[in-house]
């Protein structure tokens, strides 16, 4: 094969994966047919070959195509090293200079959440999770809040395909009443975890969003109830919605 040809085949297999990443609706075969004006055959071919290496797969209903699992962890990867050397870690650090409590940065991997970036503050008494680490998305703030603003097909979906563990006493495991605890935070745009996902801590997420509208992020603020009920964790919302907008600017300005 020559050097054209590879660049070629390259550039086509990029092309889907680009089409199917920024699709509002996972496409069928015959939309990615016509977006991308190959054949059939070719169109197939590279489709499949994507989905084998874990690029795309195929939603619920087998008819049409969204990310994989290999694509979302290298975007998020790509995301988590962007945050260090990018102006949000500045952010972040002066949101808890600001409010006196650890904060963080969380996106959808999946079914789970991913911590992207993280500032500790300095009290003496830390609930620590570090960078990188994932957690469920039933019972946390950022995980609340993803939910409530997803698509009702996507949120149903979520939840009826991934077990509702139990963490804490406190943790809503029930799914009409969290349902009815999401629809709640999706008039509201503020995410809560009362000792839900860990006993004795509370945390309030507020939405970053991308340059369509859509949330693609979040910043929380979490803390030991003895130090950080959760009234006193919402009177913080203003300054967390003060930083999203701000990371939500480093967002658009890197065309991320």
């Amino acid at each position: 094969m020559t050097t054209q040809t590879t660049t070629t085949v390259s550039e086509r297999a990029l092309l889907l994966l680009e089409i199917i990443a920024k699709a509002e609706e996972p496409p069928t075969l015959n939309e990615l047919i016509a977006m991308t004006e190959l054949p059939k055959a070719t169109t197939h071919r590279f489709v499949t070959l994507l989905e084998k290496l874990g690029f795309a797969q195929r939603t619920m209903d087998g008819k049409r195509y969204e990310v994989g699992h290999r694509l979302t962890a290298l975007a998020v990867d790509a995301m988590r090293h962007s945050f260090q050397l990018a102006p949000r870690r500045a952010i972040l650090s002066g949101l808890v200079k600001e409010v006196g409590e650890t904060c963080n940065i969380t996106m959808l991997d999946g079914a789970q959440l991913i911590y992207l970036d993280r500032v500790e503050s300095d009290w003496p008494l830390q609930i620590r999770l570090k960078i990188g680490s994932r957690v469920p998305v039933h019972c946390t703030a950022s995980g609340k809040l993803f939910l409530s603003l997803a698509p009702l097909s996507l949120r149903r979906a979520l939840l009826r395909t991934h077990p509702l563990h139990k963490y804490t006493p406190h943790t809503i495991v029930d799914l009409a009443a969290l349902e009815t605890e999401l629809d709640k935070i999706q008039e509201t745009k503020i995410g809560t975890d009362n000792e839900e996902f860990i006993e004795g801590m509370t945390a309030v997420a507020v939405p970053v969003r991308d340059s369509k509208g859509n949330i693609c992020a979040t910043v929380a603020v979490h803390g030991p109830t003895s130090r950080l009920p959760l009234a006193q964790a919402l009177a913080l919302v203003p300054a967390l919605e003060r930083a999203a907008n701000a990371i939500e600017q480093t967002f658009h300005d890197s065309d991320l």
